[in-house]
């Protein structure tokens, strides 16, 4: 089944990832990480504090969930946020917070949003699910000009996704599918149903066209499996793990393991790590196969932000921000920039805005590394 309408005067898409300035080096790598350190009694109790970089000035209007970043080839750095209740896209600086322009405006047509949510970033290409339009659109940056419409025909309500490139040209989009029985109420579907909490598309660049593949659905549905309310979503290829946040706290929030085939591995990051509701997860990838998850629990006046071990998904520690808080979407950017040599992260703080943090900072802050060398 096909799912993606093509739009016009689609140019030559740049899929390899925008190059950056090398680092300095690493002169303070940690010795070594342990799989896991001793689990705290009550989480967040023991965190550390890690100061913001910046927080972006407040624009409630816009109620900011998710961004991600793309580097311009003059090596500036954009912050491109969702702003679900103006239905358009918040752009920043991502080396300052300063705020640069919106994007959008409500509307069915290419280049407009209905709820934008998930937003993702692979080459010149921003990812952007639309929760009321049904669709995740395809754009080109730096203009946003429209590119494809993508999951119509099978999309009730999505929220989050992740893409990963399988092969030179081609990408996997997996799109996260929240529906419900009766939103009102919080009535989830039939057990039989959550079978569907995960979409998945094959996407694969023909010339000037980028094509996409209707792949299918996965989900368990088993009472330790099923994901019940679902946004986040992030895989591990070389690990052949997804992490996908379960937002239900009725059955107890957490974040559920599957492989990239879909099936429920029987794992799940502690319960008792998220007191609040799992919200964003991230991915610290080095080539060697170690790195750091970085999840996030949404307390209203403090985000916990937690980090497992790549490999083993031991507990390592857990830090806070001095204001970020009800944060929905992160988004890691570990490639450097001028402002954040060895990376940052970008968490979304109380609706209004966003909060980076500098990678070395939670890297020293945690004794973890800061860099893969």
């Amino acid at each position: 089944m096909n799912s993606l309408r093509l739009l016009p005067s689609l140019l030559a898409l740049a899929l390899a990832a925008c190059a950056h300035s090398p680092a300095p080096p690493d002169t303070a790598q940690a010795a070594g990480d342990p799989s896991s350190r001793p689990m705290p009694n009550v989480f967040g109790a023991d965190s550390v504090p890690v100061r913001e970089a910046f927080l972006t000035a407040p624009l409630p209007e816009h109620e900011i969930d998710s961004m991600a970043t793309w580097t311009a080839p003059g090596g500036e750095v954009w912050l491109i946020a969702t702003g679900k209740r103006t239905h358009q896209l918040v752009v920043y600086d991502g080396d300052t917070g300063a705020f640069k322009l919106t994007v959008g405006g409500p509307g069915k047509a290419p280049g407009r949003y209905n709820r934008p949510n998930g937003i993702a970033v692979f080459g010149d290409l921003v990812f952007v699910v639309e929760r009321d339009n049904h669709r995740v659109q395809v754009q080109r940056l730096p203009d946003f000009a429209p590119v494809a419409i993508i999951g119509t025909d099978v999309l009730r309500s999505p929220y989050g996704l992740w893409l990963h490139e399988t092969a030179p040209g081609e990408l996997e989009l997996l799109v996260t599918d929240s529906f419900m029985a009766d939103y009102r109420t919080e009535t989830l579907p039939p057990m039989e149903e959550l079978d569907q909490r995960v979409r998945r598309f094959h996407l694969r660049m023909q010339g000037e066209a980028l094509v996409a593949t209707d792949a299918g659905h996965f989900g368990d549905t088993t009472e330790e499996g099923a994901l019940r309310m679902v946004e986040s979503i992030a895989g591990d290829p070389v690990h052949d793990r997804l992490l996908i946040a379960e937002e239900d706290v009725r059955v107890g929030t957490t974040l559920r393991v599957y492989d990239l085939a879909g099936n429920y591995l029987g794992q799940n990051l502690p319960r008792e790590t998220f007191r609040a509701q799992a919200e964003g997860v991230a991915l610290f990838a080095c080539a060697d196969g170690s790195g750091y998850w970085i999840t996030t629990d949404q307390g209203r006046d403090l985000t916990l932000f937690h980090v497992f071990d790549r490999r083993e998904l031991g507990y390592l520690g857990t830090f806070t921000g001095e204001k970020t808080a009800m944060t929905d979407g992160i988004w890691l950017d570990a490639t450097g920039s001028r402002e954040f040599p060895y990376g940052a992260l970008y968490a979304a703080h109380d609706d209004a805005g966003v909060a980076a943090f500098d990678w070395q900072e939670i890297a020293g802050a945690l004794k973890i590394r800061r860099s893969c060398d």
